[in-house]
C-alpha cells in the first residue's frame, strides 16, 4: 500500500468521501508533503552530511549557531511541531560548513520523532561524525499536539537540551548557548484565542530555560 492509498483509507475511516471535490486531491497532496518536508529527514544521513569538512585552526574555540529553523512530526499524534534549534560544538581538527549544520538539524527533526530524542541525536552526531570534542543542542518548539487541544497552552513552548562530551564539563559554554537561545525570537505560534483563560508559556529572556516536560 502506498502512502497515498493509506491517506485515502484514512479519509474513508473518518467517514469522509475521498472522491468528493474537496478531497479528491488530498491523498496526493498529503503524500507529497510528508515525503518532501515532514519526513524528509529519513532521506538524510548524518555521517554523509558531516563528511565534507574544513580544517580547524589550532586551538579553535567553540562555534555557535543560533535560530536554525526546524520542524517535524509528533510520533504520537501525527501533527507537526516547529521552532528553532541552537547548536554549539568544540571542534577537533575539522569544521562543518554552516549549511551542513542546518541540514543536520533537518536530518533528525524531519521525522516521526520526540523532540527530546532529536535534541540528543543532533549533539551526539557532531561528536561521532564530525569529531567534535563536545557538543550541545537546544530545541525550542511549538508542539501542536499541546497547543491545539487546549487554549490554555496556545502560546506554550517546549524547550529541550542535550550536552555531550566536553560540553558536560563546560558550564560557561552551556550558559552561553542557553542565553543565546533565550534571546532568540520565539517560534511563531497560532493566533491567540479570545481572552478566556491565562496562557501557559515558558519564560523567555536571558535566564536559562527550565527543564521541560516530554513532548508528544
Amino acid at each position: 500500500m502506498t502512502l497515498e492509498d493509506a491517506v485515502t483509507e484514512l479519509l474513508r475511516a473518518a467517514g469522509l468521501d475521498p472522491t468528493s471535490a474537496e478531497l479528491a486531491e488530498t491523498p496526493r497532496c498529503v503524500s507529497e508533503l510528508w515525503r518532501r518536508d515532514l519526513l524528509a529527514g529519513y532521506q538524510l544521513d548524518a555521517a554523509t552530511l558531516l563528511a565534507e569538512t574544513l580544517p580547524a585552526a589550532p586551538g579553535a574555540d567553540a562555534i555557535f549557531a543560533f535560530d536554525l529553523a526546524c520542524h517535524g512530526l509528533c510520533p504520537h499524534h501525527l501533527v507537526p511541531f516547529f521552532g528553532r534549534a541552537h547548536l554549539v560544538y568544540l571542534p577537533g581538527d575539522r569544521l562543518a560548513g554552516l549549511g551542513r549544520l542546518g541540514q543536520l538539524v533537518a536530518c533528525y527533526t524531519q521525522r516521526l520523532t520526540l523532540q527530546e530524542h532529536a535534541t540528543l541525536a543532533i549533539a551526539e552526531a557532531l561528536v561521532r561524525h564530525l569529531g567534535a570534542r563536545g557538543a550541545g543542542c537546544v530545541l525550542e518548539t511549538t508542539q501542536l499536539c499541546l497547543s491545539l487541544p487546549d487554549d490554555r497552552h496556545r502560546n506554550s513552548r517546549v524547550v529541550t537540551t542535550a550536552f555531550v562530551g566536553a560540553l558536560e564539563q563546560r558550564g560557561d559554554l552551556r550558559e552561553r548557548l542557553l542565553r543565546g537561545a533565550g534571546r532568540s525570537p520565539q517560534p511563531s505560534s497560532l493566533p491567540s484565542p479570545l481572552p478566556s483563560s491565562t496562557p501557559s508559556s515558558a519564560p523567555s529572556g536571558g535566564s536559562p530555560p527550565p527543564p521541560s516536560a516530554p513532548s508528544g
